[in-house]
């Protein structure tokens, strides 16, 4: 005759244990669940939907458009310009491609960056009608990023001649552009001239005459 189990102290203590364990473990999935929804999906909501409002311009991609409306680029990156009806910016080691930001990574004793100082020097020197020592370091050195959109106040006033008279306007014209692209104009950081804003006002206030604009929009 087979005698009935008789529930010890230790019996209650393993079933109150794994009890335990089963509500370790559901409260730990109620919590990943409920951080889950709340770190993937209601915050990145919250945050896009908040800058998308307060900051609209900023949370598209700080986009330049022309006078059609086309999107031709963005405020924050580079573009690369070689006609003499525009303003040319920083050199760069990444090709302007904001999806391969770059630096050179070459230090300033190494000679093929001292080679490429020399090289662009000259041909600025050349294209401008001044000497080396009146170019302004930016127009030589490249940003880190590669995708610098900005040059110096000197180094756009160097090319104002070189502009004017390939568009058959008066230098005068030229500078008033200059200072409505200047950016960086308060107490914080120094003034610079956002290459691409100015040679979009460029084309829009004085088209060049022989060519069709170098700035394209952007699919």
């Amino acid at each position: 005759m087979n005698m009935p189990h008789q529930i010890t102290d230790q019996d209650e203590e393993l079933h109150e244990q794994e009890l335990q364990n089963k509500a370790s473990w559901s409260s730990a999935l109620r919590f990943m669940a409920v951080m889950a929804i709340l770190l993937g999906l209601v915050y990145p909501f919250v945050t896009t939907s908040l800058g998308g409002w307060l900051f609209p311009d900023q949370a598209q991609g700080s986009l330049i458009r022309d006078t059609s409306g086309q999107v031709v680029g963005s405020r924050l990156v580079s573009q690369t310009f070689v006609r003499d009806e525009y303003f040319i910016g920083r050199p760069s080691a990444a090709g302007n491609d904001a999806g391969g930001v770059s630096g050179s990574n070459l230090a300033p004793s190494n000679q093929a960056l001292r080679e490429r100082v020399q090289t662009e020097a000259t041909a600025i020197a050349q294209r401008e009608g001044v000497s080396v020592e009146q170019i302004p370091i930016d127009l030589i050195a490249a940003s880190g990023s590669g995708i610098d959109p900005h040059i110096s106040l000197p180094a756009a006033e160097l090319q104002v001649a070189r502009v004017a008279q390939a568009r058959e306007i008066d230098e005068a014209s030229v500078t008033e552009l200059i200072n409505q692209a200047l950016e960086n104009t308060g107490w914080l950081g120094s003034p610079v001239v956002n290459v691409l804003r100015l040679n979009v006002s460029l084309d829009e206030r004085f088209p060049a005459a022989t060519t069709t604009s170098s700035v394209t929009p952007v699919e």
